[in-house]
């Protein structure tokens, strides 16, 4: 097998060191998608209960009467 150059073996690192950083890059964005789909999710949680609490707040109010 023939030597590889300095040239070869830079290349091959730097190929890792690029092909890491895209994985990463890869998880970070699949992460993002989730959080944002379970933000989502939370903020219709939020908008019933918030509906929730002012049907409450009004039946209460007209029971003080």
């Amino acid at each position: 097998m023939a030597k590889k150059t300095k040239l070869t073996q830079a290349a091959e690192k730097i190929g890792a060191v690029v092909g890491r950083a895209d994985r990463t890059a890869h998880k970070v964005a699949k992460a993002g998608a989730v959080a944002k789909k379970e933000l989502a999710a939370i903020s219709k949680q939020v908008e019933a209960l918030k509906k929730q609490l002012q049907k409450t707040a009004k039946r209460l109010k007209l029971t003080l009467r």
